[in-house]
């Protein structure tokens, strides 16, 4: 059995140091922290423990209420689903900027959400400081608190105090199997409205300018009875691309994401095809072992359709990358919402070959056959034998080959041992290690 977490909301305009103090409270640089306004765009769910009460703090991005802009208008928009789905709210400001119109039009929608609010007065670094909370009473939220969330010091404890005093009890629920799944790609590849169409709600913002989405965003979705935790990444573009700063901290957290995945599904568009860049990030999720999904999306705006489209496209796909061959690929189109339903599907079937465990017996007579179908050749007057092979772990699946001499294994019989095992075992969709370990031949 586990327990649902009760949940804090930390909202406020840009740059008053919410994801500062996202951090402070988790103790690590999770939430991107820079002087730009508008770093963080969706909303990010963290879990915290506070002198033993465990919550879930949602640090979101930076309000402006009167904005025209449509990325801060989506920013507004899921700032009030954090206040709507909160038990708290903090309302963080700014002490070194006074209070404004902007703080003030906030401090009245946040009193329409009828949550118990929190007024934490950040920057206030120094003793000297203090006086600066006294304006803000006029926001008619009660006392406000005294914080520095750089240096962790005035009234945070205080204030952690009082919240854990309204906060509800954990509520427990059925204990699941959750399947993690990365959504990656290039920017602007429709990650985003992906992950919205699967959570069938506006979780993540959609924009057209590449690099919207720049942290990793956590989202749980439960379909016929099965856990999702789905990781919306930012966009991995080229090393030469990615400039300092902000991007660059995205780009780790996708990196990250990968290696924190079971599944990740890599989102091309199909207008474009598999790009260079494409296939570096599968060589990351190749890397990281992780069970790999090719959704080919924006099947929509392929013109002239015909029965043998799809056929096509995944031939030149299977042809420019015959590496690939054990992926599964999908057409869908995010915007439009087509072929959705098949992608947990596919997720659940790569997720069962990725933490597959075969007998060891079976195994070992796989392998060899393979070996007695087609024995390597014979080196220096040296034939390479095989004693015995196991599985040694899962997700990924990796096996241990003992033989006389390593050295004897080359390159081209290992990929064929491998085709063998595919061809008995499937792992779709998986990839797979095989390792070959020296054991003394007793018969010498």
């Amino acid at each position: 059995m586990s327990k649902k977490k009760p949940t804090v909301a930390i909202i406020g305009r840009p740059n008053v140091g919410k994801s500062t103090f996202t951090n402070r409270l988790i103790g690590s640089r999770e939430s991107i922290v820079d002087d730009l306004p508008g770093v963080t765009r969706d909303r990010i769910y963290f879990d915290v423990e506070w002198l033993g009460r465990k919550f879930t703090i949602v640090d979101t991005g930076g309000i402006i209420p009167d904005s025209n802009d449509d990325i801060m208008l989506s920013i507004y928009s899921q700032a009030k689903i954090a206040a709507e789905e909160a038990d708290a709210i903090v309302f963080m400001v700014d002490s070194q900027e006074g209070v404004n119109a902007a703080d003030i039009d906030i401090a009245n929608i946040l009193r329409q959400s009828g949550k118990k609010i929190f007024l934490a007065v950040n920057k206030i670094d120094t003793p000297e400081k203090m006086a600066l909370i006294n304006e803000f009473y006029e926001l008619g939220l009660g006392n406000p608190y005294p914080v520095s969330a750089l240096h962790g010091s005035g009234g945070i404890g205080d204030m952690l105090e009082d919240i854990m005093k309204v906060l509800p009890e954990a509520e427990v629920e059925e204990e699941t199997k959750q399947i993690k799944v990365a959504i990656v790609g290039k920017p602007n590849a429709g990650k985003s409205s992906l992950t919205n169409a699967l959570l069938g709600k506006d979780r993540v913002i959609v924009s057209d300018v590449a690099g919207t989405t720049r942290d990793t965003i956590d989202s749980n979705v439960v379909i016929n009875g099965q856990e999702y935790i789905l990781l919306d990444t930012a966009g991995i573009r080229k090393k030469s691309k990615v400039e300092y700063g902000v991007e660059k901290f995205a780009v780790a957290r996708a990196i990250r994401a990968i290696e924190n995945a079971d599944i990740t599904i890599l989102m091309v568009d199909v207008t474009e095809g598999l790009t260079d860049q494409d296939k570096k990030i599968i060589a990351l999720t190749q890397e990281a072992g992780k069970g790999l999904i090719i959704a080919m999306n924006k099947w929509d705006l392929v013109e002239n359709k015909t029965s043998t489209t799809i056929n096509n496209y995944t031939k030149k796909l299977r042809d420019d990358a015959p590496y690939l061959d054990y992926v599964p690929i999908i057409f869908i189109s995010a915007l439009e919402k087509q072929r959705l339903t098949k992608i947990f599907d596919l997720v659940n079937e790569v997720y069962e070959q990725w933490t597959k465990r075969v007998s060891t017996s079976l195994f070992n007579k796989i392998i060899l056959e393979a070996y007695t179908l087609n024995p390597p050749i014979i080196e220096k007057n040296k034939r390479l034998r095989i004693y015995y092979a196991t599985q040694v772990s899962i997700s990924p699946p990796e096996f241990v080959v003992f033989v006389n001499d390593n050295t004897l294994v080359k390159p081209a019989y290992k990929r064929y041992l491998e085709k063998k095992l595919r061809e008995a075992f499937g792992f779709n969709g998986v990839p797979f290690k095989v390792f070959f370990k020296n054991r003394k031949d007793k018969e010498k």
